[in-house]
C-alpha cells in the first residue's frame, strides 16, 4: 500500500518539477551585478557628503557588511533613520599605464570612472553626524568615500547564450571600444565588467546588448603580435597576396548587456566570452 501512495505521489510532483525546470522566464542580472558595476560620467557628483569615520575607528580603517561608519551629515541636514545611500569611490589609473594609444582620450571624453563600494542605512541621526549601517557591500569602505542618496537601478533580463553567434555578420549598427576594465584591468571575461564609449546620448539603454570583436592584422591591435603575421611570418607559410584587416574576417569574441548609462559611456556585464578580451577591443550594438 506504501508503495503505491509513494507513486502516486511521484506521478504527481513529476509535473511540477519539470514545469520547473522548463519555465520560460528569462533569467536576470543580480543585485550584485547592478549595484557593484561602476560608472563612467561627466555628470558633475557632489563630494560633500562622505564617510568620516565609524565604530572602531581606534585601530580599524575600513568597514564591510555589518559595520557602522559615521557619515558628516545629520538631521540639521534632512537626513533621518530608514534613508538609505550609496557609497563610491573616484577611481584613476594610479599605474599610469595605458594599454592602446588612444586610450587615455577616449576616457577624458567619457568622465570620471566611479568605483561602487556599497550601500548603507542610516540608524541614528544626530544634528551633524549620523550613524549608518553598511547593509550591502561591493568592496570596503573607508574614511573620504562619498555617499550619495541611493537612486533604484533597473535590472535588466539574459537572453539565452545558445543564441550566440561567432561568425555574425556586422550588424550596421553603431560601434565602440571597449575602452576600461573596472578598476582599469586590462584583461576581462564572463561575468567581468568594462566601460564602453557609447551611452545615453548616443541612444544606448540598459538591457542593450553589445557584441564585442577584434580585427586582424591592425596596426592598432591590442594583443602582441609581430607585423603581418596573420597572412605571413617567414618559414610558416604565406597567403598570395597581401591583405588588410579591413579584407580578413573580423574575430568575434563575446558579448555583453548595458548595466547602467551615463551620457557618453555605458556600463556592461560580459555575459559570454569566447577568450580574453582586453583594452582596446572593439564592439557593436546587436
Amino acid at each position: 500500500m506504501w508503495r503505491k501512495a509513494l507513486i502516486v505521489g511521484l506521478t504527481a510532483f513529476l509535473p511540477l518539477l519539470a514545469w520547473g525546470q522548463t519555465s520560460d522566464s528569462a533569467p536576470s542580472t543580480t543585485h550584485e551585478d547592478v549595484y557593484c558595476s561602476g560608472i563612467i560620467t561627466t555628470r558633475h557628483i557632489p563630494r560633500s557628503t562622505a564617510i568620516i569615520s565609524g565604530e572602531d575607528a581606534l585601530y580599524r580603517v575600513t568597514f564591510s557588511q555589518g559595520d557602522y561608519v559615521y557619515i558628516n551629515r545629520g538631521s540639521k541636514d534632512g537626513v533621518k533613520p530608514g534613508d538609505e545611500f550609496s557609497v563610491i569611490r573616484p577611481m584613476e589609473n594610479n599605474t599610469h599605464i595605458w594599454w592602446f594609444a588612444a586610450q587615455r582620450r577616449l576616457l577624458g571624453a567619457m568622465g570620471q570612472m566611479w568605483q561602487d563600494e556599497g550601500r548603507i542605512k542610516v540608524v541614528v541621526a544626530h544634528s551633524n553626524v549620523s550613524i549608518a549601517q553598511v547593509t550591502n557591500s561591493c568592496s570596503y569602505m573607508q574614511r573620504g568615500d562619498i555617499v550619495r542618496p541611493f537612486v533604484p537601478q533597473p535590472v535588466p533580463q539574459l537572453k539565452p547564450e545558445t543564441n550566440f553567434d561567432r561568425f555574425a555578420p556586422p550588424s550596421g549598427k553603431k560601434k565602440a571600444m571597449i575602452v576600461a576594465g573596472k578598476s582599469f584591468e586590462i584583461e576581462s571575461g564572463t561575468n567581468d565588467i568594462v566601460y564602453v564609449n557609447l551611452g545615453s546620448r548616443q541612444g544606448v539603454k540598459v538591457g542593450d546588448y553589445f557584441r564585442i570583436f577584434r580585427y586582424q592584422t591592425n596596426d592598432g591591435d591590442v594583443v602582441y603580435q609581430t607585423p603581418g603575421m596573420a597572412t605571413a611570418v617567414y618559414g610558416f607559410g604565406s597567403a598570395p597576396n597581401h591583405y588588410s584587416w579591413k579584407d580578413l574576417p573580423r574575430q568575434i569574441l563575446g558579448e555583453g548587456i548595458v548595466l547602467r548609462t551615463t551620457p557618453n559611456a555605458s556600463t556592461v556585464l560580459i555575459t559570454y566570452s569566447l577568450q580574453q578580451i582586453y583594452e582596446g577591443d572593439y564592439c557593436e550594438l546587436e
